[in-house]
């Protein structure tokens, strides 16, 4: 029986140890919430600034939408309060405490949530969100794409010309290889710090920034494809 009480104590202590954990993250979730978010479509052709604060209100926390909110993204006008649910859940609720949206985070700093039939929508530091969007001003222009050799395979522009919410058109220069000919972009947009270019047929390369300040498209290959800002 002693090796018995031993075990169950063993068992309880470690659950204890979870749960203390587990209301931890939630604490520090609660407390690095509090600031100013966007509230944004997953390609940004829709925005509005949130204010997450850390006073109490009802059921949650006080939240404020800017007026344009409510024209942009319809669903916010139920929109009164915040909170953390479980261990990593930021929720948006009306006013008797249900969800309107459930965030979870993805990436540092940006989360996602899900609203059945509408789709995706992202929250992220706004400070962020502006940054990104100046650092696609200053992707306009011209771009070398070369292999891993430093081989030139390819020239290419892009512009600021928008051709759908968030996309804009690209333009290849004379004497590409063949892959990337074929491949033919035609829209490219800055994503959550990526550079994708898209074809007319759909199909997407990615592209992200390493220690070099070289875009290296992803995932890596031992024969890798680079785009150098000229």
């Amino acid at each position: 029986m002693t090796a018995l009480r031993a075990v169950a104590f063993a068992v309880a202590a470690c659950l204890a140890a979870i749960g203390a954990a587990h209301a931890q993250d939630a604490t520090s979730l609660k407390k690095s919430m509090p600031g100013q978010w966007e509230l944004s479509t997953t390609e940004r052709s829709k925005t509005c600034v949130v204010t997450m604060k850390g006073d109490t209100a009802g059921q949650g926390y006080k939240l404020e939408l800017e007026p344009a909110c409510k024209t942009a993204l319809p669903f916010t006008k139920s929109i009164v309060a915040w909170s953390v649910r479980g261990l990593d859940i930021v929720r948006f609720q009306d006013a008797t405490g249900e969800a309107v949206i459930d965030f979870t985070e993805v990436e540092a700093g940006i989360f996602e949530g899900l609203r059945q039939g509408e789709g995706v929508y992202i929250l992220q530091d706004l400070a962020a969100a502006r940054s990104m969007a100046k650092s696609m001003d200053q992707m306009i222009g011209d771009w070398a794409m070369v292999r891993g050799n430093g081989q030139p395979v390819c020239g290419l522009t892009l512009t600021n010309t928008e051709t759908s919410p968030d996309n804009f058109q690209v333009f290849l220069k004379p004497k590409c290889d063949a892959a990337i000919a074929q491949f033919n972009p035609a829209q490219w947009r800055l994503e959550r710090g990526q550079i994708i270019l898209m074809s007319k047929s759909g199909d997407v390369w990615q592209f992200e920034a390493d220690d070099n300040a070289q875009w290296r498209r992803v995932p890596d290959t031992a024969d890798p494809l680079i785009m150098l800002r000229q």
